[in-house]
């Protein structure tokens, strides 16, 4: 994670650009929603679409100048960097095979980059991309949307300060439902890419949603994972990527404690789930649970206590899920609010860039470093599952 300035001065909202979500996408609005919820960035420019035609169409529907609505993002990067006014940061939301090239070409033209995950289809990519943010000295913002909820940052905020004690146990875990058949045989868009290798990269469930669990597990413990085993299934016939994955996690020993173990679950193919990601940590002092579903409640239960609920803005939330939370309690704050966590930390960064301010430890985002290591987790549960699920270093 990197942590920048929190400036409170403004001098206007940010110039942004954006790669893909055109007409058919999801991510895309979110994105867009996300950029416009606390007023910190204005849409001024696009690549919206792989196709010149729709990527002009989809321009014109969200009331871009139709001079900055381009046909490619190389084209964009080019004009966009040569112009006075031109976009201060770009959000690539195109799917995973794509965010290398289109990273890599705003970097290059010394444009800030957010970014939507995995970094990238595979690790090659991943480790090239992470040294043109570094030879960029552009900002690099992934957006690993859940560790902007709340109850996320407090229950961060819990394990740093040793409510749990010594971490021995975490479990994550991240079922759906939508996949159970063979829907990308329709060609539902959303579908065909996520099971396309091309596409996709070496994973399935586990590109798309394993990284999610994986990340959050890490953002919240601070655990760096030292090894894995992984029994990988694509169960929906004529499927070429894994719809479900089982994980074991042996994480690196931390401040002389003995190393915790861990769990991970992905699956897509988990009827009467929807968007069920959850997360228990288990430490000597104490325990940790929280659900995506409901998301402004943290379980916690001291050993021989009572469970206790800690909720977003009630009694026991701390300053972390404070400074990120917007609405008053009982009001309920979730998807779209955490991606706009993410946004308004960028904006900071960005701010602070601005500035030539030095960084701080006041704002906390998903960097290239996060996933670089994510697309590493999905390449070593495949490499692990393809092993008859032989535990694989990173």
């Amino acid at each position: 994670m990197v942590s920048v300035s929190n400036l409170s001065t403004r001098s206007g909202p940010i110039r942004l650009g954006m790669v893909g979500g055109g007409q058919g996408a999801f991510i895309g609005g979110v994105h867009r929603i996300a950029a416009r919820l606390d007023g910190d960035f204005v849409l001024v420019a696009g690549a919206l679409s792989s196709d010149a035609e729709r990527a002009r169409a989809s321009g014109a529907e969200l009331g871009l100048d139709p001079e900055r609505s381009y046909g490619s993002f190389e084209e964009m990067a080019a004009a966009e960097a040569g112009r006075a006014d031109g976009i201060e940061a770009v959000a690539i939301v195109t799917p995973n095979h794509m965010h290398f090239p289109a990273a890599k070409a705003f970097l290059d033209a010394g444009i800030h980059v957010i970014c939507d995950k995995p970094l990238t289809s595979n690790l090659a990519d991943a480790r090239t991309l992470a040294a043109a943010v570094e030879r960029s000295g552009k900002l690099f913002v992934l957006t690993h949307n859940y560790t902007g909820y709340p109850m996320v940052r407090h229950a961060r905020e819990m394990v740093a300060a040793g409510d749990l004690g010594d971490i021995r146990v975490v479990q994550a875990e991240y079922p759906q439902d939508w996949l159970t058949t063979r829907l990308e045989a329709s060609g539902q868009k959303q579908a065909a890419w996520r099971t396309d290798p091309a596409k996709s990269g070496a994973g399935g469930a586990t590109g798309d949603i394993g990284t999610h669990a994986y990340n959050l597990a890490r953002f919240v413990t601070g655990l760096e994972l030292d090894a894995l085993s992984a029994d990988l299934a694509a169960f929906v016939e004529g499927r070429p990527l894994d719809d479900n994955a089982h994980v074991m996690l042996r994480f690196k020993a931390k401040g002389g404690a003995p190393a915790a173990k861990g769990m991970l679950w992905a699956s897509q193919v988990a009827p009467g789930n929807e968007n069920a990601l959850k997360l228990r940590v288990y430490g000597t002092k104490g325990g940790l649970e929280w659900q995506q579903e409901q998301p402004n409640h943290l379980w916690f239960t001291p050993f021989g206590q009572e469970k206790r609920l800690i909720t977003r803005a009630g009694a026991g939330a701390g300053a972390a899920a404070g400074r990120v939370s917007r609405i008053p309690s009982g009001h309920p704050e979730g998807y779209l609010e955490g991606f706009a966590t993410i946004y308004a930390e960028a904006a900071r960064a960005i701010r602070a860039a601005r500035a030539g301010a030095a960084p701080d430890a006041a704002v906390t985002y998903p960097s290239v470093t996060d996933g670089v290591e994510g697309v590493a987790f999905v390449e070593a549960c495949v490499a692990s599952s393809k092993n008859d699920a032989a535990w694989t270093r990173l």
